[in-house]
């Protein structure tokens, strides 16, 4: 018996000879040209994408951000008064005059103080209120969100009422002096008391954010943490020191650096509670003094140097919080 292969005469007659298929591991030279094209044509179409969301968002930032920063920093190099031109180039020396300036220091030291305030008592507050309402229920529910809407009124607003309650004359005062006190205290008008009574007014419409942060915060550690630590004997101050605090260090980072900017850029409660007194600077922040020395005084170069010098604080400020603050937050 004869071996039967490929018979010329059989392939004529029959089907035609299977195609030849390329050897293992390599490609055709079309597709292999091909798929480079691919991935840059997919790599596009997601950059046009990312552009498309991310256009105005940064133009926005852009516009309200970036170019008021580097407007500001030409600015404080120069004697710009928009009443006197022309305008001089003067280098550094708003920033050596600054150094000499009572009024500046007077409103940096004002501001750091609010700043402290303001990031203590917004803190301990937000921690101590979120404890409380860390419960279920529609009573907790409506708690929550009365504590959240001093955040979403304008801080005019907010300023405006509160100045209603603490003038000499006001609500306040009217009610101590019906419980039988005859010279209630001066909250506005006295200049030992108008910046913690200023101080008090910002931390009272931030303290809303706080919670809101440590209760999510709460929200998030695993029950099974508390349940182990029941399980060991601890109680409920060991629980809160071993468990919960720890697990809390997220929520503090971002209260303490949101509370810390919130702090030195305080503007609005001054203007509308005390216009910076009671008697000169008592009250006057950073923010302020840019301000009146802007728009009343007409030294745009001078206060663009306070703004530049605020910034700096501000980021210097913000990244010590940050990196220190970070070195303790728990991962699991």
């Amino acid at each position: 018996m004869r071996n039967r292969t490929h018979d010329p005469v059989e392939l004529r007659a029959g089907a035609a000879a299977p195609a030849r298929r390329p050897a293992p591991g390599r490609t055709p030279a079309p597709e292999k040209a091909a798929a480079p094209r691919r991935r840059r044509r997919g790599r596009r179409e997601r950059l046009g994408r990312f552009a498309l969301f991310a256009a105005p968002g940064l133009l926005a930032y852009l516009a309200v951000v970036l170019v008021p920063i580097g407007v500001a920093t030409g600015y404080s190099l120069t004697d710009k008064n928009p009443f006197d031109p022309p305008t001089q180039w003067v280098g550094l020396d708003n920033f050596t005059g600054l150094a000499s300036d009572d009024e500046f220091f007077t409103a940096l030291r004002n501001t750091l103080v609010i700043t402290v305030l303001v990031t203590l008592v917004t803190n301990a507050g937000g921690l101590a209120i979120a404890l409380l309402l860390d419960r279920r229920g529609w009573l907790y529910n409506a708690l929550r969100s009365v504590f959240f809407v001093p955040v979403v009124l304008s801080a005019v607003v907010v300023s405006v009422i509160w100045q209603a309650i603490l003038v000499d004359d006001g609500l306040l005062n009217s009610m101590l002096r019906q419980l039988g006190m005859s010279n209630p205290p001066g909250w506005l008008s006295d200049p030992d008391l108008a910046l913690y009574t200023v101080s008090w007014v910002i931390a009272w419409q931030g303290l809303g954010f706080c919670v809101v942060i440590y209760l999510a915060g709460l929200q998030g550690i695993p029950q099974e943490l508390h349940e182990a630590a029941a399980l060991d004997g601890c109680g409920p101050l060991a629980r809160f020191r071993h468990v919960t605090w720890p697990m809390l260090a997220p929520a503090v980072t971002i209260n303490t650096v949101m509370s810390l900017i919130g702090g030195f850029k305080a503007y609005d409660q001054v203007q509308v509670l005390t216009n910076g007194g009671p008697g000169p600077g008592t009250t006057s922040t950073l923010a302020f003094q840019v301000v009146q020395t802007a728009f009343n005084g007409n030294h745009v170069g001078y206060a663009s140097a306070m703004a530049v010098v605020m910034l700096a604080l501000v980021a210097a400020a913000s990244v010590a919080a940050l990196r220190l603050l970070q070195r303790r937050e728990v991962t699991f």
